[in-house]
């Protein structure tokens, strides 16, 4: 923990029901689940995530042995949540995954009296979001390896442990899933 409160004084006060302690649970993981839910659903669903990690939170923590750091087991709750989610949208035959668009990338983007960093800041934003779309066609698991890792910077043994899979296994997998966004990214004439 970044304050004053030690860690384990801080699952401590969650264990017992702490209001504070919740409150800064939400307020340091919250983005960090919706980011990851985004990985699965659209933004619509994302808030869904956040309520239901945070609801079995509520209801496991007491359980919770610190067997891993509180961070992996929240990230393995989201994944339960989303993969669960996921299976019932499945069965639903609704589209789950949408890769937002603004309409906008054929058109040319004038830019005047602004300076060159501002240029570039859009330009950027611009790449990122392309980036982001080309991720969204990838398959579920390459997706959240390349989450966990190169966005979250989780060390491959905290990726392990979420995914419940050797570390051998997320380094291969991470691999082939960096080239797959790489091929894709090349394809779309970005590299």
């Amino acid at each position: 923990m970044n304050d004053r409160t030690s860690y384990t004084e801080f699952i401590e006060a969650l264990k017992s029901g702490k209001e504070w302690a919740y409150r800064k649970l939400y307020r340091e993981y919250a983005p960090k689940i919706g980011s990851l839910a985004r990985t699965y659903f659209n933004t619509d669903d994302v808030d869904d995530v956040i309520q239901e990690v945070m609801l079995r939170i509520y209801k496991g923590i007491k359980k919770f042995k610190g067997h891993s750091s509180l961070s992996t087991w929240i990230y393995r709750i989201t994944i339960n949540v989303c993969n669960s989610l996921y299976e019932k949208y499945k069965k639903k035959n609704e589209k789950t995954f949408s890769v937002e668009s603004s309409g906008d990338e054929n058109k040319e983007i004038q830019i005047e009296d602004f300076n060159k960093d501002v240029q570039r800041e859009v330009e950027l934003e611009i790449l990122y979001e392309k980036i982001l779309e080309i991720l969204e066609k990838l398959p579920e698991q390459e997706r959240i390896l390349i989450k966990l890792r190169d966005i979250d910077e989780l060390s491959y043994s905290e990726i392990a442990n979420i995914l419940n899979i050797p570390e051998g296994t997320v380094k291969s997998r991470l691999h082939n899933a960096r080239a797959h966004l790489k091929k894709a990214i090349k394809e779309a004439g970005l590299l």
